[in-house]
C-alpha cells in the first residue's frame, strides 16, 4: 500500500483483541477517493474501533490499513494530519464561544494564525455558522453543535473526513439537514467515511459496509445489497444478512 494507491481507506485482515474479546475481526475494506462510504452497524459491532485504528488512535493487534496512502501501522502520526475526525460524542468546549472552539482545534491541527483565519470564514460559510460564531457553545441545540463539530473536523482541508455516529441523538429534522452538509463536504472532493446505526441514512452512502461482531457480512451499493438480498429497504436486508450469519454460527 503505497502513496500512489487510488484508495482513501484500504485494510487487509485488520485486526483488533481486548483480552480474549475480539472487536474487529480480519477486516478487508477499500474505501475509494470522493466517496461516501457508510460503516453500518448495531452499537458494539466493531465501527468505533475501526476507525479509531485508521484514524490512528488506536493500534491494531494485527493485519495492514493505510488511509490517502499512508501506512498507519508503520507510521500513525504522519496519517493525522490528513484526516478529519468527528467523534461519536462532541468534543466541543461548552464554555468556549464557537469561534473560540474554532481556533484551538485548528491550532490543534497546526494552522499558522492567518490561513487560520481564512479557514475559519471559509468554513463557517460553508456550514453556515457566522451568526453563531461568538456564541458560547454551551446551551446551543444539539444540531448545531453537530454543525460546529464538523466544522472543526474539516477546518485543515484534510482529504478523508471520518464522521462517527455524527446524527446521533438529533431529531429527523437536523439529521436530513446534517446529510446536506456531508454531501457538499463530498462535493469539494473530500471522502467521507461515516458509520451510523440509522438504516435511513445508510441509503445515502454511495457504498456501506455491514458490520457484525466485528466483521463485514456485505459490502457495495445500497441499490446492490438490496436486489442480491431480494428485500426493499435496507434495514430488511441489513435484519436478512445478520440473521443468516448468526444461523450459520450455531
Amino acid at each position: 500500500m503505497t502513496a500512489e494507491t487510488r484508495w482513501a481507506v484500504e485494510t487487509h485482515a485488520l485486526t483488533k483483541r481486548f483480552g480474549d474479546f475480539t472487536a474487529v475481526d480480519n477486516v478487508d475494506l477499500q474505501v475509494h477517493k470522493g466517496e461516501i462510504f457508510g460503516f453500518l452497524g448495531a452499537n458494539g459491532a466493531g465501527k468505533t474501533t475501526t476507525i479509531r485504528i485508521l484514524c490512528g488512535l488506536l493500534r491494531a493487534t494485527s493485519g495492514q490499513a493505510s488511509v490517502s496512502g499512508v501506512n498507519i501501522m508503520r507510521h500513525p502520526e504522519k496519517v493525522k494530519p490528513l484526516l478529519g475526525y468527528m467523534s461519536q460524542k462532541f468534543s466541543l468546549y461548552d464554555d468556549l464561544r464557537v469561534i473560540d472552539n474554532m481556533i484551538f482545534f485548528g491550532g490543534v491541527y497546526g494552522l499558522k494564525w492567518k490561513p487560520l483565519k481564512q479557514r475559519i470564514d471559509h468554513v463557517s460559510g460553508e456550514i453556515g455558522l457566522h451568526h453563531l460564531l461568538n456564541r458560547q457553545v454551551r446551551g446551543l441545540p444539539t444540531g448545531w453543535k453537530q454543525r460546529i463539530a464538523l466544522a472543526c473536523a474539516i477546518l485543515h482541508d484534510p482529504a478523508i473526513v471520518f464522521l462517527d455516529e455524527p446524527t446521533g441523538g438529533v431529531d429527523p429534522v437536523s439529521r436530513r439537514q446534517f446529510w446536506d452538509l456531508i454531501y457538499g463536504v463530498a462535493d469539494t472532493g473530500k471522502t467521507v467515511f461515516v458509520t451510523t446505526h440509522y438504516m435511513d441514512e445508510a441509503e445515502y452512502c454511495h457504498r456501506v459496509a455491514i458490520m457484525y461482531q466485528g466483521r463485514i457480512v456485505s459490502c457495495d451499493t445500497p441499490h446492490t445489497i438490496k436486489a442480491q438480498s431480494g428485500d426493499p429497504t435496507l434495514e430488511d436486508a441489513f435484519i436478512r444478512l445478520v440473521s443468516d450469519r448468526i444461523r450459520q454460527e450455531v
